[in-house]
């Protein structure tokens, strides 16, 4: 099936940007990029800018309900918090709220996401939905045995849901929550990997000192570093590094010897206090960057747009130079960042012909940034997920502005599973409040 889309810019993020373009779209791939005096009008989008789709680095669709818990808790009581609620969900309960989540991602232009996942929900909410994944399942503590209670315990009851789209990876879930074994048996999987590191000071405190707020959260943890894992050769391409806001000039450049890329989620690090990462540095080292929301437990949402607004304004501060990132970037940042980031930039990131055909498609009427002027900037200090009306992945449409009632059933089983947690073991969160 071939079928033209056209707009007053089409971004192609890999080439210029091109003035009353079009994407010409046939068997799921990207045919042809160029105007539509070439290409034809085909559905013609007016007062809009077609883009790739957002490739969303580092996600938690199951915690899509979770936002606020905890808002303001240091960081080693909130992260207790969240785990004495979560447990209170069964199965049921994840894949409901990471429906919910892959739909938020879609109507946020998101096409792919890279999610860390704890039971697998979101591999089969990814695969009902549409969205493009590597869904990376979290593995914890000494020893192997997570390998085949959780890893391949999952893996065998979401396989149905595993396709070229929906691809399976493992997450040791950190430096600080899993061994140097574990690490090992996940590495010899030969599959996609991610971890969460260097994200707040109470985790750099732990890893290096064996002191501070984790201690009693984490005593019985193993001990591991990156320094542990780069001597072990336990780092490599396949592996995405969230966060790395308190990495030293060592471990940075472990980083960038072993080719490990990095998921930088402003808002998520903002918000819980943790800092701001050494973008700059990170982008000079040569490390592969791509830019995630985190989950709503912290960001608070999948608002890609608010993601790149926070990129932009937190890496200018940081710096304190109103170039350290500029709007074209931080679009590159998003998508072909992300896509180099997830080994996946062949395949998606930028428009181009033979590519998927992921992209969304923005409408900037009655917004200030009409007439336009440099479309990058429009999308990134003017986008909201209210301003995307179609979001494409594989060319089949995955979300299309004012067709989408059955969101709102999804939500409400979501809402369901969070008034549960709200209303379950109020001693038992008062607990870890108090951590």
């Amino acid at each position: 099936m071939s079928r033209v889309l056209s707009a007053d810019w089409v971004v192609p993020v890999d080439a210029p940007p091109i003035r009353n373009g079009a994407v010409a779209v046939e068997n799921g791939l990207v045919a042809s990029v160029g105007s539509a005096a070439e290409l034809g009008a085909g559905e013609r989008f007016p007062d809009a800018v077609i883009v790739p789709g957002f490739v969303n680095a580092h996600s938690h669709l199951e915690y899509a309900v979770y936002t606020g818990f905890g808002d303001g808790l240091p960081f080693a009581p909130w992260i207790g918090l969240h785990i004495v609620r979560k447990n209170e969900l069964g199965l049921d309960d994840m894949e409901a709220i990471a429906r919910a989540g892959a739909v938020e991602c879609l109507r946020s232009g998101i096409t792919t996401v890279a999610d860390g996942s704890y039971s697998g929900a979101a591999a089969t909410a990814c695969a009902e939905l549409g969205l493009r994944a590597v869904v990376y399942i979290e593995v914890f503590g000494a020893g192997t045995e997570q390998i085949t209670t959780r890893f391949q315990a999952h893996r065998d009851r979401i396989l149905p849901a595993l396709s070229d789209r929906v691809k399976l990876g493992i997450s040791p879930h950190s430096v600080y929550s899993a061994s140097p074994e574990l690490w090992a048996a996940a590495g010899e999987l030969g599959v996609p990997m991610m971890t969460h590191f260097a994200e707040s000071e109470a985790e750099v405190e732990w890893v290096r000192h064996r002191t501070g707020p984790f201690a009693e959260l984490l005593e019985a943890q193993p001990v591991n570093s990156i320094r542990l894992l780069a001597e072990q050769d336990l780092l490599g391409p396949r592996l995405i590094a969230a966060h790395a806001v308190h990495l030293d000039a060592e471990e940075q450049e472990l980083l960038a010897r072993n080719d490990v890329a990095v998921a930088h989620c402003p808002r998520s690090n903002a918000l819980l206090g943790c800092g701001i990462a050494p973008l700059a540095e990170l982008r000079d080292a040569g490390i592969r960057i791509g830019l995630g929301t985190d989950s709503p437990a912290s960001a608070p949402s999948f608002d890609l747009f608010d993601e790149l607004r926070a990129a932009v304004a937190l890496a200018r501060a940081r710096e304190r130079e109103t170039d350290a990132l500029t709007a074209a970037e931080a679009l590159e940042l998003a998508t072909l960042g992300s896509a180099r980031a997830l080994g996946l930039d062949d395949e998606i990131g930028s428009l181009a012909p033979g590519k998927r055909a992921d992209l969304a498609i923005l409408s900037m009427a009655d917004s200030p940034h009409l007439p336009w002027e440099v479309p990058e900037v429009a999308v990134v200090l003017g986008g909201t997920p209210e301003r995307v009306v179609l979001t494409m992945v594989d060319g089949e449409v995955r979300y299309r502005k004012g067709d989408f009632e059955w969101h709102e059933q999804l939500c409400r089983k979501a809402a369901s599973a969070r008034k549960r947690m709200l209303d379950a073991g109020p001693a038992a969160v008062a607990v870890a409040a108090r951590r």
